[in-house]
């Protein structure tokens, strides 16, 4: 995501572009295919909602600055309520057409195992850095690379879920269309069925860790046994909460817990398991997702994985230009800084493909505006955030500057949070009329 699009931004400004991407020839295990902006995990960009909703707000400043990623988003929408969700191959297929058919860009595909010292670089390896080049940036840095475990949730086949038990509906019925408000397949669970889950989640066989590591997960994407080990009520809470949810086959009947599934695909064959990321091993997670009303007989089409992460500690490593202290000709971009998310990781390659840009063609550009969305999350990676607790960070409101100086729920939060994006909004497009 943060290479794709900070080659496009940079090749869109003029200067020539050469994208090194080592897939297909050196392969990764979450990778399917060599194609550029290819997406492992979810198909959410999470919340479209541009003023009650930071990830939104983020849309909308890369939106506003023409970026691929966004583009090629809402070229390939599929219905998931107020979210954007996307379908995934054409999504990459079409990433990939766009960038190779511009005529300053040029894809090479090999593995880089070294920082050079020469030329203009950005590094947007994402989670799954290569062992060489992480190596190479250890040695670097000094440091040692922060790491945590990213869990991928599976999918399952549509056609082998059990409809009699499961319904469409989106939470509160949220959409302006009936395909929107009936964009998630709904399994409910009474009391019994939740605590026999329960009990079966915490006793089936996890994946080991290798000797000496630690496991350090991401609030945002925690295994589900990890939030059961939590408490036996905390996923009825977060995941499969039943809120906002009827069951047409026993409206009078409220579920204990529900578990969602989101379309993965554009013909509706595919469905992801919401919140469902697993380090369970595979045989132990048919056994128990097959425990869930409606999925007895579900049919897998890819189940859940366990990866490492790797990011770097940048409030320590980079400027607010993100460029690498050490070797200010290199910029990093995506995940592997410290934020966490497509969208997020691409807003970072749009930034450091302008910033690198600006600098070669001789540009005298301000900081990137603190108020906007992407100026919190770049201030917060280059020295907002406590350098000795640095962990990935999603984009939200408490990255934010305070409003009118004051911090608090003076005002209501939904008028908070729309003054928030109204402030955003009028610091990005004054800080994009720089390009003009």
């Amino acid at each position: 995501m943060a290479g794709s699009e900070a080659a496009w931004q940079a090749a869109h400004m003029g200067v020539n572009v050469v994208l090194h991407e080592m897939r297909p020839k050196v392969e990764t295990f979450a990778h399917q295919t060599g194609n550029l902006g290819e997406m492992v995990c979810s198909n959410s960009f999470r919340s479209d909602d541009d003023e009650q909703n930071a990830v939104g707000l983020l849309h909308w400043e890369m939106r506003a600055a023409e970026g691929l990623i966004m583009a090629t988003a809402d070229q390939h929408r599929l219905p998931a309520g107020g979210a954007l969700a996307v379908d995934r191959e054409p999504f990459a297929e079409t990433v990939t057409a766009r960038l190779k058919a511009l005529p300053n860009l040029q894809v090479s595909y090999e593995e880089i195992t070294e920082l050079p010292d020469q030329g203009q670089w950005i590094f947007a390896t994402g989670p799954l850095t290569s062992a060489t080049l992480g190596a190479a940036i250890q040695r670097e840095t000094g440091t040692e690379r922060l790491a945590f475990f990213d869990a991928i949730a599976p999918i399952i086949y549509a056609d082998s879920i059990d409809m009699s038990k499961a319904w469409m509906q989106s939470r509160y019925d949220k959409g302006d269309t009936e395909e929107e408000r009936t964009a998630y397949l709904n399994c409910p669970m009474d009391k019994d069925q939740y605590d026999a889950f329960i009990d079966a989640l915490l006793a089936a066989e996890k994946a080991e860790f290798h000797e000496g590591e630690t496991a350090g997960y991401f609030d945002g994407c925690l295994p589900i046994e990890v939030m059961a080990e939590r408490g036996r009520e905390t996923l009825r809470h977060g995941p499969m909460k039943p809120v906002g949810l009827t069951n047409p086959h026993q409206p009078d009947v409220k579920a204990h817990a529900v578990v969602q599934l989101r379309r993965d695909n554009a013909l509706g064959t595919l469905f992801n398991i919401v919140g469902f990321q697993t380090k369970m091993k595979y045989g132990a997670q048919t056994d128990v997702f097959r425990m869930i009303p409606g999925l007895e007989n579900a049919s897998f089409a890819r189940l859940g994985g366990i990866h490492r992460n790797t990011f770097l500690n940048s409030p320590t490593l980079l400027d607010q230009e993100m460029r690498l202290k050490s070797r200010p000709n290199i910029r990093f971009a995506g995940q592997v800084t410290g934020v966490e998310g497509y969208v997020e990781s691409a807003a970072m390659g749009l930034l450091a493909g302008r910033l690198a840009a600006a600098e070669m063609l001789g540009m005298a550009l301000p900081p990137v505006p603190q108020d906007s969305a992407m100026g919190a999350l770049i201030h917060h990676i280059t020295g907002g955030a406590d350098a000795k607790t640095f962990q990935p960070m999603n984009v939200n409101f408490g990255l934010f500057r305070p409003l009118d100086g004051v911090k608090g729920g003076r005002r209501g939060r939904k008028d908070r949070y729309k003054a928030y994006t109204d402030r955003a909004k009028l610091a990005w497009q004054d800080w994009l009329g720089n390009f003009s």
